[in-house]
């Protein structure tokens, strides 16, 4: 059991045996009434301290009468559609009021229950449905764990993602090892594998050090301590990183825009981001074509974009580019040495600054990547480069 299922399944415990006692001291205080009607025991009104408890309960919370009327539910069971009126709308929940009403044993269970928020196809609910007092009455409690669940599947994704893409360089040097030993005797063939071991390792470095920058930003905070940013000097950085690979394929790396701008930030990790936009361009992109990167103020934001001639991306791929070690063509990916977190790590450093990136692409006619950052001072405006940065406004 999971650590926060542990902890649901405490508060449950808790909640059930707190309203236990509230009703058993109601008993106690107001003897039950029989209706002349049908001769149920009906008992009296649901107690004031159980409606207390379930009012300050996080969780979907939900009492039924001996008939599956509902008396009481929290305003998260009906906001999740769980209850309706006085009606329980979930069968399996009602399915299991009834069964813990005939035979007084608590129960625990996980359902899916159709989505009731815009956009959400189903939510999971860790339920616990106990019996209270003796009149038939029934407490119902779900969790939502939708988001857990998500999460737990991104996490075991990522780990088997991260497992296959270091086994592969590491596989591959640990061949070529072997080679090499095979090889001794021929300086030629052991200069060639250890010129593969080489780029082997640098792509397992690549990958290392990509994994260090996601593991740091990935939990979308705030930069801690941001300042003034030079969107030039951030621009001509990210290039010089980039020139040796840009100039292999004879691509040019072409700058232009308004010049001057600057946001809050922090340097190392805008660069970083600039450096995959750039460096993502170059590996689509044929040879002898050319990479715009351009900036300019957008009300009080910055706007710095990445423009390539390249192959495009496919329309179904556009929302997906962005997760973790996605390639829309995972042959060419492998084979320039990408490591598939470069995008993610835009993403996460945009939203590390409050910012956002966007993409359009058409397939056979280049992408463009704008990365969206507020302005420092509020309003994009151009300072010249004689202001030093603690003047400018």
């Amino acid at each position: 059991m999971s650590e926060m299922a542990m902890s649901f399944a405490a508060l449950a415990g808790f909640v059930v045996g707190a309203l236990a006692v509230l009703f058993y001291r109601n008993q106690i205080e107001a003897p039950s009434r029989t209706t002349a009607a049908d001769g149920i025991e009906t008992g009296a009104a649901l107690p004031q301290g159980v409606a207390s408890v379930l009012a300050v309960l996080p969780s979907s919370a939900v009492v039924l009468d001996a008939h599956d009327r509902v008396l009481r539910a929290s305003s998260a069971a009906r906001a999740f559609g769980l209850v309706k009126g006085d009606r329980l709308m979930a069968a399996e929940l009602l399915a299991l009021a009834r069964q813990v009403r005939r035979d007084g044993e608590i129960r625990e269970s996980e359902i899916d229950v159709a989505g009731h928020k815009f956009g959400q196809e189903t939510t999971n609910f860790a339920v616990r449905v106990a019996p209270l007092g003796s009149y038939g009455q029934v407490l119902v409690l779900a969790e939502d764990q939708t988001e857990r669940r998500r999460v737990e599947a991104v996490r075991r994704d990522f780990v088997a993602n991260v497992s296959h893409e270091l086994k592969t360089p590491v596989g591959a040097m640990s061949l070529l090892a072997e080679t090499i030993q095979d090889a001794a005797d021929d300086p030629e063939a052991v200069s060639r594998f250890a010129g593969r071991m080489q780029l082997e390792a640098a792509r397992l470095n690549y990958l290392i050090q990509d994994l260090i920058t996601l593991s740091r930003i990935q939990g979308a905070e705030p930069i801690p301590t941001p300042g003034q940013v030079v969107i030039d000097e951030t621009v001509s950085d990210a290039i010089d990183h980039c020139n040796t690979r840009a100039s292999a394929k004879d691509i040019t790396l072409v700058t232009g825009g308004t010049e001057g701008l600057r946001v809050w930030g922090d340097v190392e990790l805008l660069v970083t981001a600039l450096r995959n936009l750039i460096d993502n361009a170059v590996a689509y992109s044929p040879e002898h074509t050319r990479v715009v990167v351009s900036v300019r103020p957008a009300g009080d934001s910055v706007e710095i974009s990445v423009s390539d001639q390249g192959i495009g991306i496919p329309e179904e791929a556009l929302e997906r580019i962005f997760e973790r070690f996605f390639r829309v063509d995972a042959a060419r990916s492998r084979a320039t040495g990408g490591t598939g977190l470069g995008l993610a790590i835009v993403k996460h450093v945009a939203a590390a600054h409050a910012g956002e990136v966007s993409v359009w692409s058409k397939e056979g006619s280049g992408s463009t990547f704008t990365l969206r950052l507020p302005a420092f001072g509020g309003t994009a405006v151009a300072v010249p480069p004689s202001i030093p940065l603690e003047a400018a406004p």
